[in-house]
């Protein structure tokens, strides 16, 4: 195995060293999870809702030892870690249940003199290969479907965070049963092993160019990808009062480290000028150290550096920066507001992924519609507008997998999200998530009429 260092995203300080894992030691891991497989398929869907409802108690009571894990690799303030894992806990409760329910096919009498039904099995030992923006929120998203599917499920984690995953392993050892979930740490060689491993599915979380790697690698292996946003916000000028604060907020979460995040602001020409004047002023109230985190990695602020440095567009806000140490240090960046956008501007074509908003001008409502769905990611969407009408009629124009309306990154475990085009495919959260980790199985019995060839 290689070490490689870990570094603290607030303070650009070594803490820590992380071993990737060889390919041997993946092969070993994947098949420890194999053998594992069979008895976790084979309990009842009870019996793996208790496991997976203990597994939720675990998390939520080493929560404290989590939400430290989570600050230590990302650098994302203690309220977001917190209100993140005590999420992940609730997916894995929701997942225990959904378990239990039932959404295939009705059984019955469908063909002259036969009885049919369908099963709906698992596909064995799925992948999960994951980003480090929520690395034990993320993990829930992909692992807890998957499990409840009937599913072992092999998690690698981003190598720069790696510090939840080996908590979730731990405590899902215990909840589970031994190798049920298992984790190999590790950069993109390592997930390339796992992902070549032989594994029933593919769950990956990441950018485009990741996604489709592991969708060349994959093989025939079932494969579910969200990669990535670029969000476009489309602000009428009846917009209500929170709209401003709202986008702030939503786009410092995280730092704007988050593929469902606002990205494009589009106003109407007419009103580009009283928006940009709104947004400037929220975000600019928004403070980097206090209000929001760092960037998690050098790659990250490079990236950052090059999009809006290239940027052709004027920088309209830039909210200060007070760091956790007064040191100067880390991978701090502020949030930005950019105008006079064009459509082929490179922070418009490319996602930040950090805390900016771009705003464009439409000349009118079609051409916000053209603007929103111009690009090629298609994950998620937000309109803002007082009127109902307008509201849910643009949302259902804008090309998007999930959109709001007057609000943005509101989500539940009960409602699904997945993304369209370049945004990848498959389903999270739901109980239609469990179907990317199934396969549908038709028994159909003669009961003695005919032959049975039809």
């Amino acid at each position: 195995m290689t070490a490689v260092d870990l570094v603290d995203p607030r303070t650009g300080r070594v803490r820590g060293q992380l071993e990737h894992s060889t390919a041997d030691r993946v092969r070993e891991v994947v098949g420890a999870a194999r053998r594992a497989a069979t008895g976790w398929a084979d309990l009842v869907p009870a019996q793996r809702c208790a496991r997976l409802a203990a597994l939720a108690r675990r998390i939520v009571d080493a929560a404290d030892e989590y939400v430290a894990a989570e600050v230590a690799g990302t650098g994302k303030p203690e309220r977001e870690a917190r209100s993140e894992v005590l999420g992940a806990a609730e997916l894995f409760d929701f997942y225990a249940w959904a378990a239990r329910a039932d959404q295939g096919p009705a059984a019955g009498h469908l063909v002259p003199g036969h009885e049919s039904w369908v099963r709906w099995e698992p596909l064995g030992v799925v992948a999960a290969v994951l980003p480090w923006n929520y690395p034990v929120m993320m993990a829930a998203w992909r692992c807890a479907p998957a499990l409840a599917a009937g599913n072992a499920v092999v998690l690698k984690p981003a190598p720069t965070t790696p510090d939840s995953a080996a908590l979730l392993a731990r405590d899902a050892a215990e909840a589970l049963g031994p190798d049920v979930l298992r984790v190999v740490q590790g950069g993109r060689e390592t997930g390339r092993h796992l992902v070549s491993s032989g594994v029933g599915g593919v769950a990956f979380t990441g950018s485009s160019a990741g996604g489709a790697d592991v969708a060349a690698r994959a093989g025939v292996a079932r494969v579910s990808l969200e990669l990535g946003g670029n969000c476009p916000c489309v602000v009428l000028p009846d917009a209500p009062e929170p709209t401003w604060d709202a986008l702030a907020d939503a786009v410092t979460y995280n730092a704007g480290q988050s593929c469902a995040a606002p990205a494009r602001v589009i106003a109407l020409r007419s009103d580009h000028d009283r928006v940009v004047e709104l947004l400037a002023k929220a975000v600019g109230e928004r403070v980097a150290g206090t209000s929001f985190g760092p960037l998690n990695n050098p790659d990250q602020v490079a990236r950052y550096d090059r999009l809006v440095g290239g940027s052709a567009a004027r920088a309209r806000a830039v909210s200060p920066t007070a760091t956790d140490d007064g040191t100067g240090g880390g991978f701090w960046r502020p949030a930005v507001v950019l105008s006079d956008v064009d459509d082929d501007d490179i922070a418009v074509r490319e996602e930040v992924f950090g805390p900016v908003l771009t705003v464009q001008a439409a000349d009118d409502l079609d051409h916000a519609v053209r603007l929103a769905n111009g690009q090629p990611q298609a994950l998620a969407a937000s309109v803002w507008t007082s009127s109902l009408a307008d509201g849910i009629g643009l949302a259902g124009r804008v090309d998007a997998g999930e959109v709001w309306v007057n609000c943005h990154l509101v989500q539940t475990p009960e409602l699904p999200h997945g993304g369209r085009r370049g945004s990848g495919s498959g389903t999270d959260l739901s109980v239609l998530a469990l179907r990317e980790y199934q396969r549908p199985k038709t028994i159909t019995v003669n009961l003695g009429g005919d032959r049975g060839v039809h």
